[in-house]
C-alpha cells in the first residue's frame, strides 16, 4: 500500500507498533521500507546485539544500492535474497547448513541453538561437519569456513523471522490504519493512553502536526 509507505519511509509512525521510537523512526527514514520483508527486517536489527555493531547501516546500504550486494557462494542467493545478502534469521542458518553442508534439519537446529547459546565445543564440532559436508558439494575448505565464520557472526544478533514477521504484521496493520483512518487512529490512540498525561502531551502534538483538530471537552453537547 504506498500510502502506507510512504509513511513508514518519513518515519510518522508516532502510536505505531513498534515502530514508534525516535531511534526506530530514524532507521525507517535511512531504510525507506518499501516490502513487508523490509519491516520484518528492520524489527529484527533493532535489538540490542545488531544495535551496537555495523549491522543495521550496512543492511541500509545495501537495500538502498549504496554498497553491492555480495554472496560468498551462490546457493545462498536464494536463501539471503530478501536480506541483500545479509544473514538476520536463524531460519536462514538452518537453511544454509542444510543446503551447502549437508545437514538434515534436525542437524541444523541443533547448530542454531548452539549459536544462540554461544556454545563454542557445540559449533566447533558443527565446523569441522559443515566444511565436510560442503566438500560434497564441491565447496572446498577455505570458502566452507568463510561462510560457517559469518552464521557464527550471527549468534550475536540473530532472531527468529516467524517472530519478527508476526510483530510486523500488527506494524504494518496499525500504520496502514494511521494513513488511511487519522481521525479514527488518533482518537483511539488518546482514548487508550488516557491515564497517562505525559502520553497524551504527545499524542496531541501528533494531531497538530497531521493538522487534525482535538475540541475540548463540553458538557453541553
Amino acid at each position: 500500500d504506498g500510502e502506507t509507505f510512504e509513511g513508514l519511509q518519513k518515519g510518522e509512525t508516532l502510536g505505531v507498533f513498534q515502530l514508534e521510537s525516535s531511534g526506530m523512526r530514524e532507521i525507517l527514514c535511512k531504510l525507506k521500507p518499501s516490502a513487508f520483508s523490509d519491516l520484518v527486517a528492520v524489527l529484527s536489527l533493532y535489538r540490542p546485539g545488531p544495535l551496537g555493531g555495523t549491522q543495521i547501516d550496512e543492511f541500509v546500504d545495501r537495500k538502498n544500492g549504496k554498497k553491492p550486494i555480495v554472496y560468498e557462494h551462490p546457493d545462498l542467493e536464494s536463501i539471503l535474497k530478501e536480506t541483500y545478502g545479509i544473514i538476520l534469521y536463524q531460519e536462514q542458518v538452518m537453511q544454509i547448513a542444510s543446503k551447502l553442508g549437508g545437514f538434515t534439519l534436525g542437524q541444523a537446529d541443533i547448530l542454531r541453538r548452539a549459536m544462540g547459546k554461544k556454545q563454542a565445543s557445540v559449533m566447533e564440532e558443527k565446523r569441522r561437519a559443515f566444511v565436510d559436508g560442503a566438500k560434497e558439494n564441491k565447496i572446498d575448505s577455505r570458502k566452507a569456513n568463510r561462510i560457517f565464520d559469518l552464521m557464527a557472526q550471527f549468534a550475536g544478533y540473530g532472531f527468529n523471522k516467524s517472530h519478527s514477521a508476526g510483530y510486523a504484521l500488527i506494524s504494518f496493520q496499525t500504520a496502514y490504519l494511521k494513513a488511511h483512518y487519522p481521525v479514527e487512529f488518533v482518537a483511539a490512540s488518546l482514548s487508550s493512553e488516557m491515564g497517562s498525561s505525559d502520553r497524551l502531551d504527545i499524542i496531541l502534538k501528533e494531531c497538530k502536526r497531521m493538522g487534525i483538530q482535538v475540541i475540548s471537552t463540553d458538557i453541553n453537547t
